[in-house]
């Protein structure tokens, strides 16, 4: 499986847990705990993958493009969006904790949260991917490897849960099969059993 498949992936499970959220808002049951814990697993995994970005993938794009001022450009677009996003999250966290309209913090961060990942897919990933050489590509794959062992466990059953059967076969067969075994017998029962987003 490649880098920019599971950027993708995970792209679509962040949006899929901020619609979750808004269920839950909507219907009253936004502080409830499992969608607090589906918050949480939501912000630790949302702020590695930045992380993961920002610290590894980001200036290799850079080094690739220097003195393309228009690629640049685009770059420091999506990393101001980065910044963007945190004050967001943490105005979601303000409101669960203090009160307000928890509504109107989730429409927020669901609105910059879409054009973010958007921008990304349309562009930043695109040009990622037409300028960095496969041995680029396989070096990210091992600093995300060894950055990211320890949230294996979580990621995989993450991105599949709820998704289209097809999608969710095709995620996973791309996975190597020892990995897919772990899922299987241990990762994603225990995923299930936290119960996350239920109300």
């Amino acid at each position: 499986m490649t880098c920019h498949t599971i950027l993708r992936a995970a792209h679509e499970a962040f949006l899929r847990d901020v619609d979750r959220l808004a269920a839950a808002v909507a219907a009253g049951k936004g502080r409830a705990a499992h969608v607090r814990a589906g918050w949480e697993n939501f912000k630790e995994l949302f702020r590695a993958h930045h992380d993961l970005e920002d610290r590894v993938l980001w200036p290799r794009v850079e080094r690739a493009v220097a003195g393309r001022r228009a690629e640049l450009a685009v770059l420091a677009e999506v990393r101001a969006e980065h910044a963007r996003l945190e004050p967001l999250i943490g105005r979601v966290d303000a409101v669960m904790e203090d009160g307000g309209d928890l509504r109107q913090a989730v429409a927020e961060l669901r609105a910059a949260l879409e054009v973010h990942l958007r921008h990304e897919e349309s562009g930043v990933l695109p040009l990622a991917e037409s300028v960095l050489a496969d041995e680029e590509w396989r070096a990210l794959a091992d600093e995300a490897e060894r950055g990211w062992e320890a949230r294996t466990p979580v990621f995989v059953p993450w991105v599949v849960d709820g998704i289209a059967p097809i999608r969710r076969s095709r995620f996973l067969t791309a996975l190597p099969a020892p990995l897919r075994d772990l899922n299987r017998v241990m990762w994603e029962p225990h995923y299930r059993k936290r119960r996350l987003w239920s109300v």
